[in-house]
């Protein structure tokens, strides 16, 4: 059997990609979740990924490239999503751990977190898009909250408590 060194990179790179993807994301619950935790594995002062059980396992510069394509994919699948399942995804993403969801939603508007999470090299356009639909998202989700009526229609956007209740 041959020595992980001596394997040949794709196939490495695979194997990682698969542990990745079992190991980790299938451990968070819906697709910002592992897009925003993909985000964080970049370091935002050198653009590099890191992640500590992959690198164990596999070398610096496979975790490296299995955690961008990650990255890459999470991102485009969420970005290039019909606006409605971008905004099931915030309020997913909001409900299964905030305790306060209204702050997170001031967070994010004030701050503009949610800049960061597309990868760096990204297509432009793609990134314009995904920043005005996750500000949209965001107007939604608070619209909703305002909105006592909209959470009652079963049509509604939103389905998401008021931060009062």
């Amino acid at each position: 059997m041959m020595e992980p060194s001596e394997r040949p990179i794709l196939s490495l790179v695979e194997d990682a990609l698969r542990d990745l993807r079992n190991r980790t994301l299938a451990k968070l619950d819906g697709d910002l979740a592992r897009l925003v935790y993909l985000a964080s594995t970049r370091d935002y002062n050198t653009g590099r990924y890191a992640h500590d059980g992959l690198s164990f396992r596999f070398s610096e510069s496979v975790t490296e490239t299995v955690l961008a394509a990650a990255h890459r994919e999470a991102f485009a699948s969420l970005a290039l999503s019909p606006l409605r399942v971008l905004v099931s995804q915030l309020e997913h993403y909001i409900r299964s751990g905030w305790a306060h969801p209204d702050e997170l939603v001031e967070a994010w508007n004030s701050s503009e977190a949610y800049r960061i999470l597309p990868p760096a090299a990204d297509d432009p356009l793609t990134v314009r898009l995904f920043v005005s639909n996750v500000k949209i998202a965001l107007a939604i989700v608070k619209a909703a909250w305002q909105e006592p009526q909209a959470l009652q229609d079963p049509r509604s956007a939103s389905q998401l408590p008021s931060p009062g209740r």
